[in-house]
């Protein structure tokens, strides 16, 4: 099907089976989402639609780093701008690609089915409540619960697609309550996850309970006790510590950069990509200093821990030492790159503590007896174990998400009716090709899944690799060269031992529990740094794809390999070519023009004309034999050819000529070792060679004339152990230059030096 044909369509009219059909469907308007749609219109596909299921679109992410690099935006007004600054950015950047009208809020795709003989996905949309999707699935299904299913769902639509992109991310389902803290029915204020935030929520003079201190904790802990929050107090309570390292700030000052940097980035041209490169870069070296499995990161994460912990204990109060000292490597556990939550913990209006929650009321919770860090079989740990009850208004989970539950809850059938799921079950766990496909789910395409996230850079970097993998994908199809596009099974297993093995030398496998993992299985992190990922999406293993090619695709992949064939073949000649002029001694001259009395520098070869008997020998004797553009004037008075760029002589003499030649080599001494006598000139050996003596004799074709041509290292190795009259050897191999001479007695000749 042409690509022009190829349209968003109802099929079967008003037929009760009638349904859309979408040449790309696109699940999640999240950044990988915004960005796939983008370049698509970049590429001239505007046959696609976006389903969303939240009310909005895009996320939060810091700034510079964290934008798209075809979409810079030059006017942030902070390093790490607020979450209204960059859903402004995400907006703009729908509006500039002209993908505003391709994006369904609102609209859930919670089932995908792949027909076999259609060749299509079928996708089952849930229509939502208009909010409802900012829920967790948990929060829908007790709303539906207590106010019923027509509460949170409108309807439900069934549409086809070609092709299928799931840009849903990891970071979707938010982490429910522990299910180790009993009474949660029992508790009367608010509980809510702090990726679901609840704005309606007053802590104004509340004693607010935090459970979590991770990325997202350190953000907004600081700012409870202060406008427009203004909490009574904060009670965090910690499993185990993170590693705290300083946020990179805002150059010349947060004032300083909101005002001039936008005015900079704009004026001068390319000092905002400059600027993303150099943070790019630095986090590369993390990757190498931190991550990587090489002796060299065991010193360096030792020496960064080190001034991390010194860090810590210089800013939070004492009494948090112990429990702020993790006991794993840095880089095991997600980062924190802080500039508040250490300080705050200075406030008396923020507690922090490792004793577990173990009970909760109608407005208070227990904590303790015990602790989960550190250890509690640690006798000498000075850390608190006592049980302790605390009022509390609001709580607030700050726990995380099912980053190791990919895809959840949509569910997907592909051929053979198998479940996505019950494949990685049955493999080990969540898993694919590049995190981009899975064998057995053709023309379903992934951004950002399993083992594409990294510790240590943007994972927007990551994003945009896999969209331009996407894009070449599905081109291939909308572009009518194939039905179908499916990676191989063999290369997906491959793929996969190698991702785990190699995970399992990282620092990710350092002896922590972290999100990353479960139950062994790292389905999250890419085990290598951005740039071995970059190249690998640039130049992708078309061979561990099976592609189903139209008649038009076959032709062009015949075409494409006829001129491979071509384009090789070129380059087998040429480089036999080139071949032949390296065993001949090289594909370019340099030498010197030589006539009675006369020496001249000249690029091309030397010719001697109408010298004979001894007035050519003392002729030629005579000439400076200096190696073009070297700029040695001693060696041109000693009459020197530096031959170490040569591997052998050509003469070329004419069918009368003698067959007899003495070449003389002269073993060089440097300036300041010289004196008046014998050493002056060096040291002279001399040896024969004859036609066909170590030497190989051909004729040329056409001419009179005959080729000697004499290997450079059959040259050596005929001086090589030669004695002179003072019973010195020659070393042939620590010669750097030598001196050539050439007695003949002919009236023609020519003498070429090829250079290798």
């Amino acid at each position: 099907m042409s690509p022009q044909s190829d349209r968003i369509r109802v099929i079967n009219g008003f037929d009760q089976n009638a349904y859309t059909y979408y040449p790309v469907l696109i699940v999640g308007a999240g950044e990988s989402g915004i960005a796939l749609g983008s370049r698509l219109r970049e590429e001239g596909i505007d046959q696609f639609r976006i389903f969303e299921r939240q009310a909005g679109i895009g996320g939060t992410w810091p700034a510079a780093f964290y934008s798209f690099s075809f979409s810079p935006n030059l006017k942030w007004t902070s390093l790490h701008p607020g979450g209204a600054e960059i859903y402004q950015y995400f907006n703009e950047t729908c509006e500039k690609y002209q993908i505003v009208d391709k994006i369904q809020l609102n609209t859930d795709v919670s089932e995908l089915r792949w027909l076999e003989d259609e060749k299509l996905w079928e996708a089952t949309l849930t229509h939502l409540v208009p909010g409802m999707g900012d829920m967790s699935k948990q929060d829908r299904n007790q709303r539906i619960a207590d106010k019923g299913r027509q509460s949170v769902y409108l309807r439900q639509e069934i549409v086809r697609a070609r092709i299928v992109c799931s840009c849903a991310g990891g970071l979707v389902e938010p982490n429910p309550w522990p299910s180790s803290i009993p009474g949660r029915d029992t508790f009367e204020g608010p509980v809510f996850h702090s990726a679901r935030w609840k704005h309606e929520v007053d802590f104004k003079d509340k004693n607010v309970i935090v459970i979590g201190t991770g990325c997202s904790a350190a953000q907004f802990v600081p700012r409870l006790i202060h406008e427009p929050y203004s909490a009574k107090s904060v009670t965090q309570i910690m499993r185990s510590p993170p590693w705290v390292v300083p946020r990179q700030e805002n150059p010349g000052g947060k004032d300083n950069y909101e005002k001039y940097s936008p005015k900079l980035f704009s004026m001068v041209p390319g000092l905002a990509k400059l600027f993303r490169t150099m943070c790019f870069a630095a986090g590369e070296y993390d990757w190498f200093t931190i991550f990587d499995p090489n002796n060299w990161n065991h010193r360096t994460r030792g020496k960064l821990e080190s001034r991390m912990i010194a860090r810590m204990k210089g800013i939070v109060p004492e009494k948090y030492h112990e429990i702020l000292t993790p006991d794993y490597s840095i880089g095991c556990k997600r980062r924190i790159f802080d500039a508040h939550w250490l300080p705050s913990l200075n406030d008396p209006k923020i507690e922090l503590t490792t004793k577990p929650i173990t009970k909760v009321s109608s407005n208070s919770i227990t904590i303790g007896p015990g602790r989960t860090y550190p250890d509690p079989a640690n006798t000498n740990s000075k850390a608190p174990t006592d049980e302790e009850t605390i009022p509390a208004d609001v709580i607030v989970l700050g726990n995380g998400f099912e980053v190791t539950t990919w895809l959840h809850p949509l569910k997907i059938r592909g051929k053979g009716g198998v479940y996505m799921q019950d494949v990685w079950d049955e493999r080990g766990g969540p898993q694919a090709y590049y995190g981009l496909a899975m064998d057995g789910f053709p023309n379903l395409f992934f951004v950002i899944g399993p083992n594409t996230v990294t510790g240590h850079s943007s994972v927007i970097l990551a994003s945009e690799n896999m969209v331009e993998y996407n894009i070449r994908l599905i081109k291939k199809i909308i572009h009518g060269d194939a039905t179908t596009i499916e990676v191989k099974k063999e290369a997906e297993i491959a793929w996969t031992k190698f991702v785990q093995d190699r995970l399992k030398l990282t620092v990710f496998n350092a002896g922590c529990q972290n999100w990353y993992q479960k139950d062994g299985w790292n389905s999250t992190a890419y085990p290598y740094s951005q740039i071995d990922f970059t190249l690998r999406c640039m130049f992708p293993k078309w061979s561990d794809w099976d592609f189903q090619y139209t008649r038009k695709g076959l032709l062009k992949r015949q075409a494409r390999q006829a001129l491979s064939v071509l384009l090789v073949a070129s380059v087998v000649v040429g480089a036999y070519t080139l071949r032949s002029a390296v065993l001949k001694g090289g594909s370019s001259r340099s030498s010197l023009v030589a006539t009675p009395g006369n020496c001249a520098l000249f690029e091309g070869h030397l010719d001697i004309e109408t010298l004979g008997g001894a007035g050519f020998a003392s002729q030629f004797q005579s000439a400076a034999l200096v190696a073009p553009n070297s700029g040695d004037e001693d060696a041109a008075r000693d009459g020197v050819w530096d031959l170490s760029v040569y591997n052998g002589i050509e003469l070329v003499v004419g069918s009368g000529d003698s067959k007899r030649y003495t070449f003389t080599l002269k073993d060089e001494l440097p300036q300041d070792k010289r004196n008046d006598g014998r050493d002056k000139a060096g040291i002279n050996w001399e040896a024969d060679f004859s036609l066909g003596t170590g030497s190989e004799l051909t004729s040329r074709e056409g001419t009179q004339e005959k080729v000697i041509w004499i290997p450079w290292e059959a040259l050596k190795a005929t001086f090589r152990g030669r004695e002179n009259g003072d019973g010195r050897k020659l070393n042939i191999r620590k010669i750097r230059r030598i001196g050539l001479m050439i007695r003949r007695s002919v009236c023609h000749g020519r003498v070429e030096f090829w250079e290798n």
